[in-house]
């Protein structure tokens, strides 16, 4: 390990090389200027909302999914007051397709309470921009970053990646001691001035050049100074976290189809799995799936292959029955609705639905 490198166990954030610190914006801005990303849609007047929905949207997601998604939302809520007056369906319905549904339901949240509590202007400080719903320390720091200019470092997991890498931090970066150190650093290599750029570029560098598997360290900016290039641990930092075996449960899906096709769906709870979107009726085992149908007629029933739905700490083994039934019945209760797939109806639908 060089001395410029930093160990979870050893050394002291006071032994940060200052050349390294002080080459890193520099070289970073400049790479900026020829290569980074500028035509970005959130990156056309960067209002904090415009800014706040693509942050939001981005968190676990690339750029290239959440642009088509970005722009349908835009559309159809250009500003914070449509996004609080939307039903929540509305906007589960645009983000179907994306995953992480909480990301919707407290993008909606946020809004009703900048709204509400804000007369429709987002917080200008850090501390009230993370009391919106959603809104993390890095998540705050990158839309006062981006749509005002303010100065706070930001900790994404591109930026996690740059900077393991470049100052050689060891350890898994879902560590406190480790996500410490990272933080010190971001905080030491973010510029006084230039705030917005150096926020996009290192986010730039960290999605584009400095990739999870095969970094291009040839056209990367940091190249020269970077510690998990000189000793050839690029593969190695940051450490991977520890693999844990995923459970799986299962679960009774039924579809109940009526003669016109239309098919009986029920509204999750608002938080939980699939918090406040429409699924088919599920069950734990096949025998209160069965009872619960007893009170329709069924025609032909057709067992169909088992789906598998991974979430991020179990796979969910999905039983779906296929129940075709004789007569017109209504809908059981308030929370539940015969949906066609043919009509244009503006709900949010899971995955596996």
């Amino acid at each position: 390990m060089s001395s410029g490198s930093f160990s979870k166990s050893g050394y002291s954030l006071q032994l940060a090389a200052s050349s390294l610190v002080g080459a890193l914006s520099p070289a970073l801005l400049a790479w900026f200027e020829r290569a980074g990303r500028k035509h970005l849609p959130w990156q056309r007047d960067p209002t904090p909302y415009r800014v706040w929905v693509s942050e939001i949207m981005l968190q676990q997601t690339q750029v290239a999914t959440v642009i088509p998604y970005y722009e349908r939302f835009m559309q159809r809520f250009p500003d914070v007051q449509t996004l609080a007056a939307a039903r929540l369906d509305e906007v589960l319905h645009l983000w179907t397709g994306l995953g992480y549904y909480a990301r919707a339901r407290n993008l909606h949240r946020a809004a009703q309470r900048v709204v509400g509590e804000f007369k429709g202007v987002f917080p200008e400080d850090l501390t009230t921009m993370q009391s919106l719903p959603g809104v993390g320390r890095s998540t705050a720091g990158a839309i006062l970053a981006l749509a005002r200019g303010q100065r706070h470092p930001i900790l994404d997991g591109n930026v996690k990646r740059v900077l393991a890498r470049y100052f050689g931090v060891d350890g898994d970066p879902g560590e406190r001691n480790v996500l410490a150190i990272l933080w010190s650093l971001a905080e030491q290599c973010t510029p006084p001035a230039r705030a917005s750029e150096y926020t996009q570029a290192i986010m730039d560098l960290g999605a584009t050049v400095c990739v999870r598997t095969r970094p291009h360290c040839a056209v990367c900016p940091l190249h020269a100074h970077c510690i998990a290039r000189i000793e050839h641990r690029q593969a190695q930092l940051p450490a991977p976290r520890k693999k844990r075996p995923r459970p799986q449960r299962s679960a009774h899906a039924l579809i109940l189809m009526r003669a016109d096709g239309a098919i009986l769906l029920e509204r999750r709870p608002p938080t939980g799995l699939w918090g406040g979107l429409w699924t088919l009726p599920q069950f734990d085992d096949a025998a209160t799936a069965q009872a619960w149908t007893e009170q329709w007629r069924v025609g032909r029933t057709h067992a169909l292959p088992p789906l598998v739905h991974a979430f991020t700490h179990f796979e969910l083994l999905l039983h779906p029955l296929l129940m075709e039934l004789t007569d017109e019945p209504p809908p059981p209760h308030a929370d539940a609705c015969w949906y066609a797939s043919g009509e244009n109806v503006a709900i949010g639908l899971a995955a596996p639905t």
